[in-house]
């Protein structure tokens, strides 16, 4: 494993990450226990969680393993999101400055720590002022519950006029260098990012994280001859997050992904991860397995470096229309 500087700042992290999205729900205590131990055994640092993830179980799941001491506190770094409300049985986008600290201090609670690592605004709020938004991770960087702060899945004019708030340069939170990442979805599946968010990070100092490099689980192969029943496609509870890429255009950058995969002798996971970590600007690539062996799986091929050759054929069958 190797570590990389978020940004500009001094905040290490390992290349890739142990994603918890399905932890409390389809991931078990016994599994997740399992997969923690794998990553850390592995030199994995980053834990991704998310105060909505399972209605806050999967942050119980992180506290009770660090309670039994299967993991250091001060060996992980970990990124908690909040800006997630529930409500009539759904939950609803609330990145109020009210919402976030409540939403901070019940994640601090669950994982049982004084701080985080990093705190990240989870999605864009249209209905509250960025400046309230930016207000709360103020707040949570001047009394040290959280030790870093950014967005997730913000566009780049938003990152951009975010980081120059936090930094003071527009009369805004004279506090600190501003943003230290953006977690945004970044995959063969989706390059969205490197129009305008991945140079506004370069340019300003900030790191990327990205979530989802295996394209939510297709660019595995696992789909290329249909569902299998116990992928997340097949789940009532995820399927709809799947479904995007089930189509032939995220079929023929699969086939080409298993094609160098098999030149390789490497899993197509290895070249789609390979593939995310090349990428400048990237400083973790996180991994959302749901079982032990899944992640055992990701992490064996950790070290593949891609041929120039087949990251450029890999870069053209994949390019994004227009």
């Amino acid at each position: 494993m190797d570590y990389r500087y978020l940004g500009r700042t001094g905040l290490q992290v390992s290349s890739l990450g142990l994603g918890t999205m399905t932890w409390g729900r389809d991931t078990d205590e016994m599994d997740a226990a399992d997969q923690l131990a794998e990553f850390t055994g592995a030199g994995g640092t980053l834990i991704d969680t998310a105060s909505s993830y399972g209605d806050g179980a999967a942050e119980e799941l992180i506290g009770s393993l660090l309670r039994r001491g299967l993991a250091q506190r001060d060996d992980l770094v970990i990124c908690t999101k909040s800006g997630s409300r529930w409500h009539d049985g759904h939950y609803w986008t609330d990145a109020s400055r009210g919402n976030l600290l409540r939403n901070l201090n019940l994640s601090l609670k669950r994982i049982g720590t004084d701080y985080v690592d990093l705190w990240l605004v989870q999605r864009p709020d249209p209905a509250v002022p960025l400046e309230e938004t930016l207000g709360a991770l103020d707040w949570a960087l001047r009394t040290g519950r959280a030790r870093y702060v950014g967005l997730s899945n913000y566009s780049a004019w938003e990152s951009t006029r975010a980081h120059c708030l936090l930094q003071g340069l527009t009369g805004g939170l004279a506090l600190s260098g501003g943003l230290t990442a953006v977690e945004v979805e970044y995959s063969l599946l989706n390059r969205q990012c490197e129009a305008e968010l991945r140079p506004a990070a370069a340019g300003l100092g900030f790191g990327l994280l990205a979530w989802s490099p295996l394209g939510r689980g297709v660019l595995t192969g696992k789909y290329r001859n249909g569902i299998p029943a116990d992928s997340r496609a097949a789940s009532s509870h995820l399927r709809g997050f799947v479904a995007p890429y089930l189509n032939s255009v995220a079929a023929d950058i699969a086939d080409a992904v298993a094609t160098a995969a098999a030149g390789l002798g490497a899993a197509p996971l290895d070249v789609a991860l390979a593939w995310v970590r090349a990428q400048a600007g990237v400083a973790c690539a996180i991994l959302g397995a749901r079982t032990p062996a899944q992640l055992h799986t990701a992490l064996a091929g950790a070290s593949l470096e891609l041929p120039a050759a087949i990251k450029d054929a890999l870069n053209e069958v994949s390019a994004p229309a227009g």
